[in-house]
């Protein structure tokens, strides 16, 4: 009887995937290494008390740094949001604005004016002002804020 070897089977077929180096150690490595540690230490010499409460210590640190960085994150996601919001009851304000920008020859020209603002936007993480005449501003461009006709 002839035994057939399937194909299946052969190191040709298996499927490696290239591991990737990577520079920095989370949370998972970090516990995997002492997991690691625990489990191959020697059992006439065990790791003494102190070691491990500073290793244990140390992963706390590790987990609540990692916390706040995420709550830091979202924090900041939604204060860019709130930002529009803000500059939202300028809608329909006579604003003062002055900025500096290149003329076609590159030399540096102050454009000022007065107008009543249209629209409000966000552009590249900065508030964008739309003014009734379509030129857009931005909001550290702003000098002074008035109600429409008032001063």
């Amino acid at each position: 009887m002839e035994t057939k070897i399937d194909s299946s089977y052969m190191f040709s077929n298996l499927k490696t995937e290239e591991r990737k180096p990577n520079d920095q150690l989370g949370k998972d490595e970090f516990l995997e290494i002492l997991m690691t540690q625990l489990q191959n230490q020697d059992p006439l010499n065990p790791m003494e008390d102190k070691e491990f409460i500073a290793q244990m210590a140390s992963f706390s640190s590790l987990e609540q740094m990692t916390n706040m960085n995420n709550t830091m994150q979202d924090f900041l996601k939604h204060q860019s949001g709130s930002k529009i919001l803000q500059y939202s009851s300028l809608i329909g304000k006579e604003i003062s604005y002055s900025y500096r920008e290149k003329d076609d020859q590159g030399n540096e020209v102050s454009k000022e004016g007065v107008q009543q603002v249209k629209a409000v936007s966000q552009k590249n993480n900065e508030v964008a002002l739309e003014l009734m005449d379509g030129t857009i501003i931005y909001s550290d461009e702003i000098v002074r804020v008035s109600d429409k006709g008032g001063e």
